[in-house]
């Protein structure tokens, strides 16, 4: 049974389980899910009870839960990060919040003796690694995007090795680099069409198009959709997920918009858990999505055509970087956000569903692309360095 451990300086558990390993993030979905799709591959390849999973990172009560569900030790820190622009919550965070989550990691380290931490990037993941380091302890680091973020630039200079997601990554040293992809989760390309009328209520009776905004839902998107619903109903059938925070307000405006006759074609969403995700991705003819890493995999993974449109802001124009590599395989259209226009939008979605071979063509590159047995092959290396 999993424990969370909120004051680990005080812990007296003593495992007796002989192999440790730690895992740390920034706390948020992005991070969470590819360390799941790790641990999961690790207890298949290392069939013996012997296997503690821990997870050091900020409070994330979400991937705690989720953490907890697949029987991972947490210790939650304190974490602050160094912003690249003038705020006062850079004093607060360099002068406590930091220091404290660095004395926090150095004791709970010490406690749990880890024979390996893995480092998904993020914030509070820097200090945890730099306590590994300083207590002799082999550090692993995962990058999720084609522009590494701050703390694995740093942790990149002492990590064994480094585990990257698209080829071209700038700034790490060639010779620990391997291109693995971004793990997702096994279970999440074996959606079912059937399943999926169920759940959704979709007809099939038109081509399907799944609006994604990330967990947090993209309210620009949001305005985009609802700004064409009634153009788009004409012709296709919508899975939209909105994000939670804006269900109620969207869910208002589509209802003052859409008439009777597409009201069926219509299927508005704050959120979809993982059953329900991997039922829409097999069910889309066509994917609009914001350009974070785990999206793409995730929808290279399943093969589905798609269009990108990169979160303006996104540290270092990550999204954008994602975006046009991924882009230039041919598996995916990438639109700017402030090029979202309707007429734009609707002739490129048309063109791709009504032409066969480039619609064949996109899914196949997206296919090319993906690495589903990424989680797979980040287990490997971690039972090899170990030697188990």
């Amino acid at each position: 049974m999993s424990r969370t451990n909120n004051n680990p300086i005080l812990s007296t558990t003593n495992y007796k389980l002989t192999m440790k390993i730690l895992f740390t993030g920034g706390g948020t979905q992005g991070h969470i899910m590819p360390i799941i799709a790790i641990s999961q591959e690790l207890r298949k390849l290392y069939q013996d009870d012997n296997i503690a999973l821990h997870y050091m990172g900020p409070k994330d009560d979400l991937g705690f839960l989720r953490l907890s569900q697949e029987d991972f030790t947490i210790h939650r820190i304190a974490s602050g990060k160094i912003r690249r622009y003038f705020s006062l919550e850079n004093i607060t965070d360099v002068l406590f919040k930091i220091p404290f989550g660095f004395l926090e990691s150095f004791f709970i380290l010490l406690l749990v003796r880890p024979n390996l931490v893995f480092s998904k990037g993020g914030s509070g993941s820097a200090v945890v690694c730099l306590c590994a380091n300083l207590l002799g302890i082999s550090v692993f680091l995962h990058e999720s995007d084609s522009v590494p973020g701050l703390s694995n630039k740093i942790v990149a200079r002492f990590a064994k090795k480094i585990f990257i997601s698209f080829p071209k990554t700038d700034y790490f040293d060639e010779s620990k680099t391997i291109l693995v992809g971004n793990p997702i989760k096994e279970d999440l390309l074996q959606g079912n069409k059937n399943t999926a009328q169920e759940l959704f209520h979709v007809t099939f009776e038109k081509p399907i198009l799944l609006f994604l905004g990330g967990s947090q839902g993209a309210q620009s998107i949001n305005d985009f959709v609802l700004n064409i619903l009634t153009t788009l109903l004409q012709k296709y059938e919508i899975i939209h997920m909105c994000g939670k925070k804006n269900y109620t307000q969207v869910l208002a405006e589509s209802k003052a918009i859409i008439t009777k006759d597409v009201e069926p074609y219509y299927h508005l969403y704050g959120i979809l858990d993982e059953i329900e995700l991997k039922h829409a991705l097999a069910a889309a003819d066509f994917i609009i999505s914001r350009a974070g890493s785990g999206s793409i995999f995730e929808i290279a993974g399943v093969g589905k055509p798609s269009i990108l449109v990169p979160l303006p802001l996104s540290a270092h124009g990550h999204q954008s970087k994602n975006a046009y590599e991924y882009a230039s395989t041919g598996a995916a259209i990438v639109i700017e956000q402030e090029n979202l226009q309707p007429n734009f939008f609707m002739e490129k979605i048309q063109f791709v569903l009504h032409n066969q071979e480039e619609l064949q063509n996109m899914r196949q590159s997206a296919l090319n692309f993906a690495k589903p047995l990424a989680a797979k092959a980040i287990a490997r290396e971690i039972l090899e360095y170990l030697h188990v």
